[in-house]
């Protein structure tokens, strides 16, 4: 076949993940061979892929998604949702005639997606063979809309801290659901290999079990993961009875091969290299100067660092004085430890803290032992009722109406672009913030402070990270993050042995897939919304600490002396020759067919 090989790598303009791990294994197939091109088309800012841009990878802007739509960033509106859905598929038709024109046009060998399903429909119908790059797919999240589980309003807030005026929480009925999810799972089964990335959840379009709806994954009234539906996580991927082939559209060649799926390794991008990386004192030391921290916080053995990274907030002082305390959250319970992989499933959506066991076999990576040695819990810290002196934490997102389209990228889970603004907080409230005056904390995504052209300062101990920091550098000098349950975040925190406090998206479905991760390979900490909207953050930024510290303190013993710092690179380099040989093979394969 024709050398070098042309990409076409769609990706979802749907949060940070997809576009940081696109980036990610863009570079690691360049790298293989810096002659082929790679073009990423996605309705994602093109800053977000700027490490594989600067080596060559081409950018294109494109609507090829609709967005699930997130008022804030850990609550998802199912009816808007369903609305932009539909907006979308009406234009599914144009959308993929232009795409089809364009793939023509750069003469590409193969698309790869993640996760976007009109690319996988535009190869289809180009004669191209499509790889999906994923750990879950959009078909599942539309369905799951229909779960009978509710995302209720924490009552116990109060009028004075409703975030966002949203519409009450109900299900969307399957029957409603259907016929538009119908619609995204038949792109991704003309999809003809599936590399599945670590913190997957069932891909129903290759698996013929479990399959659509999504709801029936899960007990609707703890939010958990059926132990059948873990068993199948846990299996191995070439275990799994496959959905056939969809056959090319129109008249074009017959497919050479049965469909299959790779187990993938972590795809994350790596901090910055250099003789000096942010591991090494001088290099730790300069990266923290570049964001205003003063150098008598640089040392992590009397200065530990929270990372503060939603997106859009807005931080208000409280708004009454009824009481205070620097008291902690209450004593949290924890379930035995287990060992079966029924035991995996037991992550609640509720106060309750549930300790859980490390995953076997099928979330490792590319079959390397798992990071941590015995269990390390993901645990949920219960809401101190002793805070009356509350204030709201906004985690706004931005989505608007474009073309009858809604905006698929969400820019506010890009760490530097929505605005933050934050008031100057009363000292009772500070201290629950962090948990004691040895924590610093470094705020993402912050353009300005205060409101209506006011000159407020923050916090003490808080400092702003600049607009576009690269945030594997920023996770990696941190002691624990805090932020929102997604992969892009989840996998620098692994990636780093960085200590995760979260709030969990209960209507979002990947996120269970993500909180087996956690379990397997990282700490993680919930922490309810509640605690988070009412500033209540020291006690799980204590405990993520306590539990992930050892951890830590390893990876940073590991990276001052630079011991596998490239083994993230290893890795997706052997992923990167795996699927660029399927691609070589396939049209081999048809031209001898054709001879």
């Amino acid at each position: 076949m024709k050398e070098p090989l042309v990409f076409a790598y769609y990706c979802s303009g749907h949060g940070y993940g997809h576009a940081t791990r696109v980036s990610a294994f863009a570079r690691h197939l360049i790298n293989l061979d810096s002659r082929m091109k790679i073009h990423i088309i996605s309705s994602a800012p093109k800053h977000v892929f700027s490490d594989s841009i600067s080596l060559g990878v081409f950018y294109r802007f494109a609507e090829i998604d609709p967005v699930v739509v997130q008022p804030v960033a850990y609550r998802v509106d199912r009816h808007k949702s369903a609305e932009a859905l539909k907006s979308f598929l009406a234009r599914k038709e144009s959308l993929l005639e232009q795409e089809k024109r364009w793939l023509l046009d750069i003469q590409a060998d193969c698309v790869l997606s993640d996760a976007a399903f009109l690319g996988c429909l535009a190869a289809n119908v180009s004669g191209l063979p499509s790889v999906l790059v994923t750990n879950f797919t959009f078909d599942s999240v539309y369905s799951f809309l229909s779960t009978k589980f509710v995302d209720q309003d924490d009552a116990s807030l109060g009028d004075e801290l409703s975030i966002d005026n949203h519409a009450p929480d109900y299900p969307i009925s399957d029957e409603e659901l259907k016929p538009l999810v119908q619609q995204i799972y038949y792109g991704y089964r003309c999809a003809d290999l599936l590399v599945r990335l670590p913190g997957c959840i069932p891909i129903p379009s290759f698996s013929i079990s479990p399959s659509l709806p999504a709801p029936p994954w899960t007990n609707q009234s703890s939010n958990t993961l059926l132990d059948e539906v873990v068993a199948h996580l846990v299996q191995k991927p070439t275990t799994h009875a496959l959905h056939s082939s969809i056959p090319f559209a129109n008249s074009h060649t017959k497919k050479p091969f049965a469909r299959s799926i790779i187990q993938a390794p972590l795809l994350v991008r790596g901090i910055s290299k250099g003789p000096d990386t942010v591991y090494s004192p001088s290099g730790r030391s300069r990266f923290l100067s570049s964001l205003g921290v003063p150098e008598y916080l640089h040392n992590p053995d009397e200065t530990k660092i929270l990372i503060v990274s939603f997106g859009g907030q807005v931080f208000q002082r409280p708004t009454s004085s009824r009481g205070s305390s620097t008291g902690h959250s209450s004593p949290r319970c924890r379930t035995p430890q287990l060992n079966s992989p029924a035991g995996l499933r037991q992550i609640h959506d509720s106060p309750r803290a549930s300790k859980i066991p490390p995953c076997s076999d099928a979330l490792c990576k590319m079959d390397t032992p798992c990071r941590c040695c015995n269990a390390l819990p993901v645990i949920k810290p219960e809401p101190s009722p002793t805070f009356d002196n509350l204030c709201t934490m906004l985690t706004k997102t931005e989505s608007g109406f474009k073309n009858n389209v809604t905006r698929s990228y969400l820019n506010t889970l890009v760490p530097s672009v929505s605005d933050i603004m934050l008031d100057h907080a009363v000292d009772d409230f500070d201290t629950r913030l962090l948990p004691d005056s040895s924590w610093i904390a470094i705020v993402c995504g912050v353009s300005n402070w205060g409101q209506n052209g006011t000159d407020e300062k923050p916090p003490d101990r808080f400092f702003v990270a600049p607009k576009y920091v690269y945030m594997p550098d920023l996770t990696a000098v941190a002691d624990v993050l805090l932020g929102k349950l997604g992969y892009g975040t989840v996998s620098e925190c692994v990636d780093s042995c960085t200590p995760f406090v979260y709030v969990a998206r209960p209507l979002f479905v990947e996120e269970h897939g993500l909180k087996l991760l956690l379990a397997r390979e990282g700490v993680g900490i919930e922490l309810s919304r509640v605690a988070y909207e009412a500033g209540d953050w020291a006690s799980a930024v204590e405990e993520a600490w306590s539990v992930g510290r050892d951890m830590k303190a390893e990876m940073r013993r590991k990276g001052r002396l630079g011991v596998d710092m490239n083994k993230r690179d290893e890795e997706g380099a052997l992923l990167a020759g795996q699927v660029t040989d399927w691609v070589r093979t396939w049209h081999d394969s048809i031209a001898q067919d054709g001879v």
